[in-house]
């Protein structure tokens, strides 16, 4: 459906970051900024799939070209 444009590399730092974004959202229950942390889901989405669309927008990708 979409083309791979996140390298290894890339991935596992969104998968991280949105994860520990994610975890802030259950270790600051009283924080009035608590909404924030739900926007971990987006670099974990991201992570997980593979592909960025503003990568794609942008026309950049982290993934290592493929030689024949």
């Amino acid at each position: 459906m979409f083309t791979r444009n996140e390298g290894s590399i890339d991935r596992i730092l969104r998968v991280i970051v949105g994860l520990a974004l994610l975890a802030g959202y259950f270790v600051f229950p009283e924080a009035a900024y608590r909404w924030a942390f739900l926007l971990g889901v987006i670099p974990l989405v991201t992570g997980l799939v593979g592909t960025c669309p503003l990568y794609s927008i942008f026309g950049l990708s982290t993934c290592p070209v493929k030689r024949p």
